[in-house]
C-alpha cells in the first residue's frame, strides 16, 4: 500500500497574525515537526501551499492549489490529484504534534472504505482524516459546483469514523489533535 502524507497549508492565519507554518517549536518551524512524522509513515511527503517558494526548505513536493479559494477541500484535492497513491494522510499546518501511529490506527480502519476520519474530543476532524483515491471524482463535482464544506463530501463516500484508539494514551491524543489559532494557543504549544 503506497501511502502520501499531505501538510494543508492554506488559510489566511488571521487570528495568529503570522503564517502558522513558520511559528517556532522547540527552535523548528511547526511545519517541519509535521513533515517529521510524515515521513515516519509515508513513502512520500507533500506540502500544499499558494506560497511555494517560500517551502523550499523543507525539500518536499510543493503544490499549489489547483482550485483556487475554495478552502481545505481544494487542498485534498490538489494532492490527490498530483501524488499517486493508495492512501492518503492529511494534516492541518497548525497541529505541531502529530503522531504517525494514531495514522497507522486509522489506515488500520479502513477496511473498504473511501476515508477514515476521526473523531475525539466530540469533535469531528476531517483534516487529520486518511483518504483513498477514490474520493476524487466527487470533491471536484463538488468544487464544481462551489461547494467547498468537507463534511457534504461524506455524504458522497463511505466514510469510517473512529472513536476509538486503543493502546493510543490520551496525552499523546491530546497532543495530536492539539491545533494553534492565535497567539494563546502558540504559547500553550510551547509549553507543551
Amino acid at each position: 500500500m503506497r501511502i502520501c502524507g499531505v501538510i494543508l497549508s492554506g488559510g489566511q492565519s488571521s487570528r495568529m497574525g503570522a503564517t502558522k507554518s513558520f511559528l517556532e517549536i522547540d527552535g523548528r518551524p511547526a511545519i517541519a515537526h509535521i513533515a517529521d512524522e510524515l515521513k515516519r509513515l509515508s513513502d512520500r511527503v507533500a506540502v500544499i501551499t499558494n506560497e511555494p517558494a517560500d517551502y523550499q526548505f523543507l525539500e518536499l513536493d510543493l503544490y499549489p492549489d489547483r482550485y483556487r479559494n475554495k478552502g481545505p477541500l481544494a487542498g485534498i484535492e490538489t494532492a490527490i490529484y498530483h501524488m499517486d497513491a493508495d492512501v492518503y494522510a492529511f494534516a492541518a499546518c497548525d497541529m505541531p504534534f502529530i503522531h504517525y501511529g494514531i495514522y497507522e490506527h486509522l489506515i488500520q480502519s479502513l477496511n473498504h472504505h473511501d476515508a477514515v476520519i476521526p473523531m475525539y474530543d466530540e469533535r469531528v476532524h476531517p483534516l487529520s482524516g486518511i483518504y483513498t483515491k477514490n474520493v476524487l471524482p466527487y470533491i471536484q463535482m463538488l468544487l464544481d459546483s462551489d461547494q467547498r464544506k468537507i463534511r457534504t463530501l461524506f455524504d458522497h463516500i463511505t466514510v469510517n469514523y473512529v472513536t476509538s484508539y486503543n493502546g493510543i494514551s490520551k496525552h499523546t491524543l491530546d497532543k495530536h489533535f492539539f491545533n494553534m489559532n492565535d497567539p494563546e494557543q502558540y504559547e500553550m504549544a510551547k509549553r507543551l
